[in-house]
């Protein structure tokens, strides 16, 4: 792109630029800078990208930023928005991967940080391939306000409150007022910080990268050091084909299980593998459920919050209580330079309340597992960590919604009782369009005391902040006449998480005898993105990618 006597044009722009021949000499490094307005997980990156050049700049390289869209969940949760959040990952990493393939960079850093942000960059840095690493903008702080530890989580769950009648408006604004107290990724255990947490655990980020406060200048050094690193890549020639290995992604895995991540990363891990060429599924998944132990319960699942787990040692410390059981592999690459091994080895917990001793768990099984029966035969995701001991057995009628709008104005006015099924559907990747995330509903049922009481399912897919027994990503969805577009009002349902069991108490002749009947719905959307997505996007089973 720039050597050579043919290339003098090339060289022209960039002088148009300001760039001098010395920058030019030196290997170019493209900053993937996600930074926004509307993200409060990145409203600060400017700061993180300008510590990520210095270090570039240190280390001898020359760094050229540039840009990446984003979607706020919490902004755009519960109307027509929230319809783009997933299906954003997707123009993510085709961007990313449209400005580094054509710009011919040496190598790369991306800075994310929020939801679909980070495994949108992952996504592109497999698909892209050159030396890379990655470095996000940190998780938000969460304050304690009248002896409790508030996060995004307590606003949507003090609506519910109010709609009950339990609190005032008053004291939802004060909710509303300190919940969320500056920057950084929400402040619980929801799918930017586990995205965040596991990036770490894949290698791909330094050690500190899922847990070090967006706040503290710890996070800016950091920065600064992916900056001087990736030159270490570049010059060793250590790409993302080195260390996106299929025991990687069996690490991330473990990780997940035992940190108690959101049900989110069962649709971005298999994503990432895709591009990496490694086959990631449910039956996976469930295996490593069924033997990790569960040694976090992070908000929503339990009081404690991302920076509780920095203080108590980090991703590291994790990692290393687990090797007390061989649970990971410990001599894959890393972008330090050095192993999993090399990694953790000064690593430990220092506060066994939050990150409990692997011969103590919270639970022998990991904090996600998978559901099957015959309204789910290529299978249904919970996440049983946040789920109350009440509800892993549970039994009820259905109530049966083809909308979340439908949904939660049911929850708000008083129509569901304890012991219901909450059956929300035609909310799937193709039905929504875009798999909604449904925070709304879960935390109105929260709010109003019933999340002991009432389960939630659907073919779309709740936050990272949702808590009880809220199963989502339903296979097949009811758009592509999954058996789930069978079950009627009434129908009694079934719930057995410890048994990885989801069934109507319907027979089968019934079920295909409803489905002969069935038509499907006319599209929500047709047109735009939305449109050439839904007719693009394969199941939540497979981690919701576009089909070739």
């Amino acid at each position: 792109m720039k050597k050579g006597i043919e290339r003098a044009p090339h060289r022209s722009l960039f002088k148009a630029m300001g760039y001098t021949d010395e920058e030019i000499r030196r290997p170019l490094i493209g900053v993937a800078n996600a930074k926004n307005e509307i993200i409060p997980g990145h409203i600060h990156l400017d700061k993180i990208t300008e510590a990520v050049k210095a270090g570039i700049r240190m280390a001898g390289g020359t760094p050229v930023e540039f840009g990446a869209i984003g979607v706020c969940d919490g902004i755009a949760m519960g109307h027509l928005g929230m319809k783009y959040s997933l299906a954003s990952r997707e123009l993510i990493a085709d961007s990313c991967e449209a400005m580094g393939m054509a710009h011919s960079f040496d190598g790369m850093v991306f800075i994310p940080n929020c939801d679909k942000i980070v495994p949108g960059m992952l996504m592109a840095l497999a698909r892209i391939n050159v030396p890379s690493i990655v470095v996000s903008g940190g998780p938000m702080l969460s304050i304690k306000r009248n002896g409790k530890q508030l996060d995004l989580n307590s606003v949507f769950e003090a609506v519910g409150s109010f709609k009950a009648g339990t609190i005032t408006e008053e004291e939802v604004c004060e909710y509303e007022d300190h919940a969320c107290p500056g920057c950084g990724s929400c402040s619980g255990m929801f799918t930017a910080n586990s995205m965040n947490c596991l990036t770490e655990v894949l290698g791909l980020g330094l050690p500190g990268n899922g847990t070090i406060p967006a706040v503290y200048a710890e996070r800016i050094r950091l920065a600064k050091m992916a900056g001087m690193k990736v030159m270490e890549l570049v010059e060793k020639d250590i790409k993302p084909s080195d260390i996106l290995t299929y025991e990687a992604f069996e690490n991330a895995l473990v990780v997940d299980m035992a940190l108690g991540c959101s049900t989110n990363s069962v649709l971005h891990l298999p994503a990432i593998a895709s591009e990496a060429g490694v086959e990631i599924n449910l039956d996976i998944i469930n295996e490593f459920s069924s033997r990790v132990p569960n040694l976090c319960h992070l908000a929503p699942a339990g009081e404690h919050h991302i920076q509780d787990l920095y203080a108590a040692g980090g991703v590291q410390a994790v990692m290393k209580e687990l090797t007390k059981k061989n649970l990971l592999h410990l001599n894959l690459m890393t972008v330090t330079g050095g192993t999993v091994e090399e990694n953790i080895a000064k690593a430990k917990v220092t506060d066994y309340s939050v990150i409990k001793n692997i011969e103590n768990p919270y639970s022998t099984t990991g904090g996600i597992a998978v559901l099957r029966g015959n309204i789910a035969p290529d299978g249904a995701v919970v996440k049983r960590s946040a789920v109350a001991q009440e509800m892993l057995v549970h039994k009820g009628p259905a109530r049966v919604f083809d909308s979340e709008d439908e949904a939660i104005q049911a929850i708000y006015n008083g129509k569901i009782v304890k012991g219901d099924v909450i059956f929300i559907r035609y909310e799937g990747p193709k039905g929504g369009p875009g798999m909604r995330e449904m925070l709304g509903p879960t935390s109105a049922i929260a709010g109003m005391g019933l999340d002991k009481d009432v389960a939630l399912i659907t073919d779309g897919r709740f936050s990272g902040a949702s808590r009880g027994a809220s199963i989502g990503h339903v296979s097949p969805e009811a758009m592509e006449g999954g058996p789930v577009a069978a079950v009627r009002e009434g129908d009694i349902i079934s719930i057995d998480i410890p048994n990885g069991k989801l069934n109507a108490e319907v027979s089968d002749e019934e079920i295909k005898r409803r489905m002969s009947e069935w038509e499907a719905p006319v599209p929500k959307i047709t047109k735009g993105y939305l449109g050439r997505y839904a007719k693009l996007v394969s199941s939540a089973s497979t981690g919701a990618i576009l089909k070739n």
